[in-house]
């Protein structure tokens, strides 16, 4: 078989020698040194029967077009198989995603079906891991230090506050990113529904702190309130008293009993921790424990001043809510205690080694408690 390449212009020509001057084909062919085969297709495309084949060969071009694109989009849908959202994901997942599937498609098509270019994906072939992207593993490995360490509690404002205080420079938003792509987020409260009430004011004690929350100096109001926490040993019971100027849980008690005990023993630890020597507003509730006569007797022994909300009203005394809503977020909501020990072993842990000692609270300017009190002392030394 020839080898040989012939224009459109020779093959006219050859096929007029034929029909027109009557030549055979084969002596043609051995003129020319064509081969008999080659002359006779080129009778059928330029002879008298041109018309039949051009129409011949323009169907024969539609379905080959056709089966073209049919092998290319059945290819586009199968290349997205397994992909789990792979589009919506950046590009540098998308280049991973076009190297685990080039060996069946080609880099072209893996490119235009996940919107990306060519030359990207063989330059990032080249350096599949750019400087930024190890700075973010390093940032990864501190977020989620900080992270497991808050007990998965805090959310990305706190763990940025975390960073700073470790000298690692890391911007919020990024912090805020990272913790989103890893599935690290701030434990979230649980709906509960209030009943809003006015109440009606206490017979033992005047509401004097009238929901002003915010304090100036430690030791000049504290507040205290009641929660209890269920076990498979039966309820425990937990009273705290807090300093309303950093957040301070001073006092806590805990006992199967919810009685006067309860409240005096919390109270006298927020007394034997503090020793005011000023007269100190002590808030509560209007509970049967805050109206008893051995609470308002510890309260004058030691020249503190009772306040109580109103009846029914549980806004009056935010703040002791809040800590144990966050009580119960944080913590008890994410175990299951066996006993009452185990209870107060994990409460105890709660209060004193990380809501005390290291929990940033928003209104301490995102410090602990104990950190911000400590602050405060430092200033007035410095005055």
């Amino acid at each position: 078989m020839s080898s040989k390449r012939y224009t459109e212009e020779f093959k006219i020509q050859a096929v007029k020698h034929i029909t027109e001057s009557g030549h055979s084909v084969s002596e043609v062919g051995r003129r020319l040194g064509v081969t008999t085969k080659s002359l006779y297709s080129w009778l059928e495309r330029y002879g008298d029967s041109r018309e039949a084949y051009q129409q011949e060969s323009a169907s024969q071009a539609e379905i080959k077009r056709l089966q073209k694109e049919l092998k290319r989009v059945t290819q586009e849908r199968d290349i997205l198989k397994g992909g789990r959202g792979v589009l919506c994901r950046r590009v540098k997942e998308r280049y991973a995603f076009i190297k685990s599937r080039v060996a069946r498609y080609p880099v072209r098509l893996l490119c235009s079906v996940l919107s990306c270019h060519p030359s990207g994906y063989y330059a990032w072939l080249k350096t599949p891991v750019t400087q930024r992207e190890k700075k973010e593993r390093e940032h990864l490995g501190f977020i989620k230090q900080s992270w497991l360490e808050s007990g998965g509690v805090y959310g990305y404002r706190k763990i940025y506050r975390d960073l700073l205080a470790q000298g690692v420079a890391c911007g919020k938003n990024r912090v805020a990113r990272l913790m989103k792509l890893e599935g690290l987020f701030s434990q979230r409260g649980y709906h509960k529904r209030y009943r809003y009430r006015s109440g009606q004011a206490s017979e033992v004690a005047d509401n004097h702190l009238q929901r002003q929350f915010e304090v100036r100096a430690p030791n000049q109001v504290w507040v205290t309130d009641i929660t209890y926490i269920k076990t498979h040993e039966g309820w425990l019971f937990l009273a705290v008293v807090m300093d309303l100027f950093s957040r301070h849980i001073i006092g806590w008690s805990m006992s199967h009993k919810i009685n006067a005990d309860l409240v005096l023993n919390a109270l006298i630890m927020a007394i034997w921790r503090r020793k005011p020597k000023h007269r100190v507003l002590v808030h509560s509730d209007q509970g049967s424990q805050y109206t008893s006569y051995d609470w308002s007797e510890l309260l004058q022994a030691h020249g503190l001043k009772a306040s109580m909300s109103r009846k029914g009203n549980c806004h009056d005394n935010a703040v002791a809510e809040s800590f144990f809503a966050q009580l119960k977020r944080e913590r008890v909501k994410r175990r299951i205690y066996s006993d009452r020990e185990q209870a107060k072993q994990d409460i105890f842990d709660y209060i004193e080694m990380f809501y005390n000692a290291k929990r940033r609270h928003g209104n301490n300017d995102d410090v602990s408690p104990v950190e911000f009190e400590k602050n405060y002392f430092m200033k007035l030394k410095g005055i």
